[in-house]
């Protein structure tokens, strides 16, 4: 079967045998996705997963190789991404453990009943609207700038469809830690992991991820730092560890 389409690429993630179809012209993912997989690999045997903004699939990918999940439903809304995602999981013979809906997220309420799932992960778009640089690629601008839905919409959606003290786990930019503490608490998603991500030492902080508990007592630990290189320019044996010690270049 011929899964690629016009300007297609399929990668090999390096773990487990799975590979991942990508159009060269859109959004491909990046650390920051991989960087999640690996935070968020703790949730429970079992567990039945929502994957936000899911785009290729890259983070319910790694998850099903690294966790034990029995479920992961991944959201995107842009049809020719859903469609690229769903010859993915074809192509790894997930099709009993991961789908895809395509829809707003904004929408899921139409979708499922509340207090549906485990665990809740996502890589939102980063830049509020009509902030920074305006990409003419409209694939690109929908995930990079909060155009279709933003931070507080999928904060919102996560409590709603999260089980109490279910589990969210989040990666974002560290300029927008305040606004997330303050839309997290509001909708009763306690912050409970803070790990600043940084390219190398004596460098600001480049990504953070944060775990927050649905309805969830107060307390928050800060994680270790995690750095990407080390001083030689190499990447840290955490990275490599993460990265299952591929070649992968990212």
């Amino acid at each position: 079967m011929c899964y690629l389409k016009e300007n297609e690429r399929i990668d090999d993630l390096e773990i487990n045998g799975l590979k991942i179809i990508q159009n060269n012209n859109w959004f491909c993912f990046g650390i920051d996705s991989v960087l999640l997989s690996d935070f968020a690999k703790k949730i429970k045997n079992q567990a039945k997963v929502l994957d936000l903004g899911t785009g290729t699939g890259i983070i319910s990918l790694l998850l099903c190789a690294k966790t034990n999940l029995k479920e992961i439903i991944g959201v995107e809304v842009q049809e020719e991404v859903c469609d690229m995602a769903k010859r993915t999981i074809k192509m790894n013979n997930l099709e009993d453990k991961f789908k895809i809906i395509c829809s707003n997220i904004k929408d899921l309420n139409n979708n499922f009943e509340k207090n549906t799932f485990d665990a809740i992960v996502t890589n939102p778009p980063y830049k509020k609207e009509n902030t920074g640089i305006k990409n003419l690629n409209m694939q690109k601008e929908i995930s990079r700038h909060e155009i279709l839905a933003n931070l507080e919409d999928f904060i919102k959606i996560s409590f709603d469809l999260l089980k109490d003290k279910g589990e969210f786990y989040m990666v974002h930019h560290p300029e927008r830690l305040t606004d997330i503490m303050f839309l997290m608490r509001k909708y009763k998603i306690e912050p409970k992991v803070l790990r600043f991500v940084y390219s190398k030492k004596n460098k600001m902080p480049k990504l953070i991820l944060i775990k927050g508990i649905k309805n969830g007592k107060s307390f928050l630990k800060v994680e270790p730092n995690l750095y990407i290189y080390n001083d030689e320019g190499g990447y840290t044996e955490e990275i490599l560890r993460i990265y299952n010690k591929s070649n992968m270049i990212f």
